[in-house]
């Protein structure tokens, strides 16, 4: 009896696992996968649920891993949606519900193929499933609590596929090895409150502030690199909240995104950041304090034995080679690439995080194959 990919990914769409709720997804992988053979044991931490589940003692040959997430994003306007967001329901050979392409699919195609592949051909090897709820929140307690974890316990995997989302329009065209760099900054420019009629009395932040994101925006940060585009800085909001039109504020704040390559790290950016500060603010006279928040650092994984496998089992079951990219935004591949090498490949990510997400269902069960065919190849 097979394990069908398309049941399993309705069964998790109808837990309402809004981040960082765990809403009974996780509760259901346990013990299908506990049934299937798998140690699992929960790694939560904090408010967040995850799970570790185990085939084989990994005393002989190597480990596979897999690395996906079941939280998702809130639903946004109901009213907007056709469809019961948890519902799970099948229209014209697609399965609609919230999560259904990011990435409860991509968990169900390679849950299904884990417990196939060990029931049919036991591998000398074992095979890790690393699932998360807290990959579409902050993303402190989910992948990282389990690396943790895995650290502290002296398990390892060897290789490792992120299952999230990573073709653009069809199947099989992209995978990703790599993503760029992320990190907000937040500024604060403090002056003196004061009349507008009298300005001379006041010390406006407002200019400095505007003259500071002008010189951010125009800049250019590089022109791209073998693996990346060019980097990206993007002024997200500029807020005061002065209700009143005379009168001058006493402080002003904004935030920017960088999206980087390899060009940089988030300690060289901020040393540019710090710079463009510190000269406007010598400029105007005003104050202006800085906060980073990194996200993630740019990585690249190798071409090489891991991406060729994901290739060949793409190739051999869609007859297209993906791409080897590395656009979009993060993943947890960003912390699994300090562990081994990890390369990401899933379906198609157009609809996810809109009103009525969803996945083709031929594309669930294709998935699945492509799994299966890598953890065959990989074992061989």
């Amino acid at each position: 009896m097979t394990t069908d990919p398309v049941k399993l990914t309705a069964d998790l769409i109808r837990c309402p696992s809004v981040t960082p709720i765990e809403g009974g997804a996780l509760v259901l992988l346990n013990g299908l996968l506990t049934q299937a053979g798998f140690t699992c044991t929960r790694v939560d931490r904090g408010d967040v649920s995850n799970l570790f589940a185990r085939w084989g003692k990994g005393a002989n040959g190597r480990t596979f891993g897999f690395n996906g997430h079941t939280d998702v994003v809130p639903v946004g306007d109901l009213d907007a949606w056709t469809v019961d967001p948890f519902g799970a329901e099948i229209k014209d050979g697609f399965l609609y519900g919230r999560g259904a392409t990011d990435m409860k699919s991509g968990v169900a195609a390679f849950a299904a193929a884990a417990i196939d592949f060990i029931a049919d051909t036991p591998p000398d090897g074992s095979i890790v499933l690393a699932i998360t709820g807290d990959e579409e929140g902050i993303a402190v307690d989910g992948t990282v609590a389990l690396l943790d974890w895995m650290d502290a316990q002296n398990e390892r995997i060897d290789h490792c596929l992120v299952g999230e989302p990573t073709c653009p329009n069809e199947m099989g065209e992209m995978m990703k090895i790599g993503r760029r760099g992320s990190m907000n900054a937040y500024f604060t420019c403090k002056g003196v409150q004061g009349h507008s009629a009298y300005p001379h009395r006041a010390r406006n932040p407002m200019p400095a502030m505007a003259q500071l994101m002008a010189n951010l925006a125009a800049y250019e940060l590089d022109q791209g690199t073998k693996h990346f585009d060019a980097s990206t800085l993007a002024v997200v909001t500029i807020d005061t909240g002065n209700s009143a039109d005379n009168v001058i504020p006493a402080e002003t704040r904004s935030t920017v995104n960088i999206r980087f390559n390899d060009t940089h790290t988030s300690e060289t950016l901020t040393a540019w950041l710090q710079t463009e500060v510190d000269k406007v603010a010598r400029a105007t006279d005003i104050e202006i304090m800085m906060r980073v928040r990194v996200s993630g650092e740019s990585f690249v994984t190798p071409l090489g034995e891991l991406s060729s496998l994901i290739s060949k089992a793409v190739k051999a079951e869609t007859g297209i080679t993906p791409e080897a990219s590395t656009t979009g935004g993060t993943s947890d591949a960003r912390f699994v690439k300090s562990h081994c090498p990890v390369v990401e490949f899933g379906l198609v990510g157009r609809t996810m995080h809109e009103v009525d997400e969803r996945v083709e269902v031929a594309n669930i069960h294709k998935l699945k194959s492509i799994y299966t065919r890598i953890l065959t190849d990989y074992f061989a």
